[in-house]
């Protein structure tokens, strides 16, 4: 495949049409145009629906556009870097982050990394479901125990852990008395199996109020309505000011939070930058570092 053919049909399709992506690139519109038509000939499908007023793709040229366009990016970042004889991080950094971890911390290390490398155009989307890192164009992901994914590999973030707590108000659970608790609106638990000193117990419990995000779950829990489980660096402050008491851990497999990235693809300087960047906040990936963070 002819790579100028394929760049010219990118800008064509970045910019909606031969005319405006010839001003754009102050090139002839007769080159693009051969360009685009010598591309399709190769391919043997039509890229574009050309109207006489619009200029659309086909199912086919979306398939490629999608497909190509960051690759291409990623050479022309990659000849800049050759040609100045540095590696400085440049470019669109697209992150894909789960709710919680962007709440509370994101937002501040984001600015933070801004500053840092002000050639970065960094774009943050907050969701938990799991993505398609090369159909939705994301050049990082940031999931919670994540499920194995041959095509993606990458790196453990933090570890975490999941505790009982509850206000030092709040009596604590006997074996046939079930305890208020705070849950997610999504919960159907009826107990809890926790690790304490003095052993393991099953605490019940009676879901009185169900809310829908953990920051709102460990608001609730102050104010001593009930207990709730909840990730110890969320509550790790409260736990030493005294204003939660832990009860237990829970039993289960711990948190881990990961960053992936496709394995197919060398990973650019972008991306390396900010997985040290989040190395230097979290060196030692212990809940406690992530709770310090939060409170500062």
């Amino acid at each position: 495949m002819d790579l100028l053919a394929l760049a010219d049909f990118n800008l064509v399709a970045r910019h909606g049409g031969f005319g405006r992506a010839a001003r754009a690139a102050e090139r002839p519109k007769a080159t693009l145009s051969r360009r685009v038509a010598d591309l399709e000939a190769s391919l043997g499908v039509r890229l574009f629906e050309r109207g006489s007023h619009a200029l659309k793709l086909t199912q086919e040229g979306r398939a490629l556009f999608e497909r190509t366009e960051t690759l291409l990016t990623e050479l022309g970042e990659a000849a800049a870097a050759i040609a100045s004889g540095g590696q400085t991080p440049r470019g669109r950094l697209r992150i894909s982050a789960p709710l919680l971890f962007s709440q509370v911390a994101l937002g501040r290390l984001s600015a933070e990394f801004a500053l840092r490398y002000p050639e970065v155009r960094l774009e943050i989307t907050t969701e938990d479901r799991a993505v398609d890192m090369v159909e939705e164009g994301y050049d990082l992901v940031i999931r919670v125990n994540p499920d194995p994914n041959e095509h993606l590999i990458g790196r453990i973030l933090l570890h975490d852990r999941l505790v009982a707590v509850a206000s030092p108000g709040l009596q604590p659970p006997t074996e046939d008395a079930p305890v208020p608790a705070v849950v997610r609106v999504s919960s159907n638990q009826s107990t809890w199996d926790l690790a304490t000193h003095e052993g393991d117990v099953r605490v019940h419990i009676d879901p009185i109020l169900r809310l829908a995000s953990l920051i709102m779950i460990r608001d609730a829990v102050r104010t001593g309505i009930g207990a709730a489980v909840l990730p110890l660096s969320l509550v790790a402050g409260d736990l030493r000011s005294d204003m939660l008491v832990h009860w237990g851990d829970v039993k289960g497999r711990p948190i881990e939070i990961w960053a992936l990235y496709p394995s197919r693809r060398l990973l650019s300087t972008r991306v390396s930058a900010f997985l040290e960047f989040l190395k230097e906040a979290f060196p030692l990936g212990e809940p406690e570092e992530l709770s310090a963070y939060i409170k500062g």
